[in-house]
């Protein structure tokens, strides 16, 4: 009998061992697989049972939460919706995060280490911290002025202080409301397919994800390349430039919009935007040293993120003459994120060194006390300061005396640089509209923001696409926003 019971003993320890060992590797080795599998909610019930941290314009929240009483309890709400989406992206239940909402999730969410009270507080406590808070660089006045100055039209707006980087304006249109997004319902599944069935693409941040071709606006990056190579030492000097210009090895000949731009000087060439000048300058300068400046500037730079990642703006290393003729005047291969637009006016803005945009202030704790504080990042020289200070002569007789007129500011000292660039197979694709600038106040001690705004033209006003007409006041809007605020 004793033997019985000790047999059965045993069994009893080895069966509990198996329980114990299966356990284990449930909870343990079988662990991340469970949690990946689509059938399990609870990681999504655990997320959503909290509300979310807000993102904060001008120390007010732009984001909210709403109690839903659901099993994912509570979904993301949007203040000015279309004017931040391009800032907030969005944040679904169905579709994940995007923009801000994904570049500082673990934060807003709660789910970020630092936000425990003590490391490893939460592992052995199971607790879960409330959502912290992101203060971005945006100026709200800036923001509005951008958006309202575009309207309906397809097109971005940047804008950036130039001694910090911070970024004041960051405005994409067409835009959508990221709310009607937030939830897990049928209406969310039929406005994602909407949204991404749209030709005009609402959801495309045009400001950091698309690049144009910059056109004239990109003869400021030229003339600086000109002007740090000595190529220019004077800017009233005749520049020996023909027009109609032919491009090096071919028979296409380039021309002018404007009149009287045979042997002008950069000064004049500048002002009235002349294409055979600046083609001419890009291959006098030539190559390698044409891409040094654009890089400088910020040109095939794959690494800038503010937090979330900005596309690439191009200048091409491996052009011929012509083609880097062409590329000189912003077209060709040539592209820029209007972001990047912004950074060249700010470079000029502040004595020729560019600092690294960035959109969040500070990253705040749930009590509002400071988690983590950005502020400018180190900065780099695009041009000698002397080019700079010269470009900004340059800059302001566009506004005061040439193509930019519509940009100009009662009290303000405003520099700027129009441009319309052409696109497609043949130049059949509507013109784009562009306009830089930089804008100081009377009473300022240095300039306090540049913009870039580019407009994208349609076959019907294809005549009437200009970056002095579409692009210059929305742009002084924006500007007269941050000057005033």
């Amino acid at each position: 009998m004793t033997r019985n019971i000790r047999h059965a003993a045993v069994f009893c320890a080895l069966l509990l061992v198996a329980l114990l060992v299966n356990a284990a590797r449930v909870q343990i080795v079988q662990a991340p697989e469970y949690d990946d599998n689509p059938a399990n909610r609870r990681p999504d019930i655990a997320r959503y049972q909290q509300p979310r941290g807000d993102i904060l314009v001008g120390g007010e929240p732009v984001t909210g939460s709403r109690d839903t009483g659901e099993h994912l309890r509570f979904e993301r709400t949007y203040q000015d919706g279309p004017m931040y989406a391009p800032i907030t992206g969005f944040a679904s239940q169905a579709y994940g995060t995007t923009l801000l909402e994904a570049a500082e999730d673990g934060l807003l969410s709660g789910a970020d280490p630092l936000l425990a009270p003590l490391p490893l507080w939460n592992d052995v406590t199971g607790a879960h911290n409330p959502g912290g808070d992101v203060v971005t660089t945006i100026d709200g006045a800036a923001q509005r002025a951008a958006f309202e100055g575009l309207g309906r039209r397809k097109g971005a707006v940047a804008a950036i202080e130039p001694s910090t980087g911070r970024i004041l304006a960051l405005v994409s249109t067409p835009s959508y409301d990221p709310q009607l997004l937030s939830g897990n319902s049928a209406a969310a599944t039929r406005t994602w397919h909407r949204l991404n069935d749209d030709p005009d693409r609402p959801m495309l941040n045009r400001a950091v994800r698309r690049t144009y071709p910059p056109g004239s606006t990109f003869k400021v990056v030229t003339a600086a390349a000109a002007l740090d190579s000595g190529v220019i030492r004077d800017l009233d000097a005749p520049t020996r430039s023909p027009a109609p210009y032919t491009l090096p090895g071919t028979r296409t000949r380039l021309t002018n919009e404007a009149e009287g731009c045979r042997d002008a000087s950069l000064r004049e060439a500048f002002e009235w935007s002349c294409n055979t000048v600046f083609a001419k300058l890009g291959v006098d300068v030539g190559v390698r040293d044409m891409a040094a400046t654009a890089e400088s500037f910020g040109f095939n730079d794959t690494r800038l993120r503010i937090p979330f990642a900005v596309s690439r703006s191009t200048f091409d290393t491996s052009v011929d003459r012509a083609q880097l003729g062409l590329s000189s005047i912003g077209q060709y291969n040539t592209r820029a994120t209007p972001l990047q637009m912004a950074m060249v006016a700010a470079a000029v803005a502040n004595g020729g060194q560019v600092r690294s945009p960035y959109l969040v202030e500070r990253t705040l704790r749930a009590g509002g006390s400071v988690l983590a504080t950005a502020g400018p990042g180190p900065s780099r020289e695009a041009m000698r300061p002397s080019t700079a200070a010269r470009l900004k002569e340059l800059m302001t007789g566009v506004v005061e005396n040439g193509t930019g007129a519509n940009a100009a500011i009662r009290g303000a000292t405003v520099g700027g640089k129009t441009g319309t660039a052409q696109h497609g197979v043949g130049n059949s694709g509507a013109p784009y509209a562009w306009f830089v600038s930089w804008a100081q106040g009377d009473d300022d001690l240095e300039p306090r923001v540049a913009v870039a705004v580019v407009v994208e033209g349609s076959a019907r006003d294809r005549e009437d696409i200009s970056g002095s007409g579409l692009a210059a006041p929305i742009a002084r809007a924006v500007m007269e926003a941050v000057l005033t605020s």
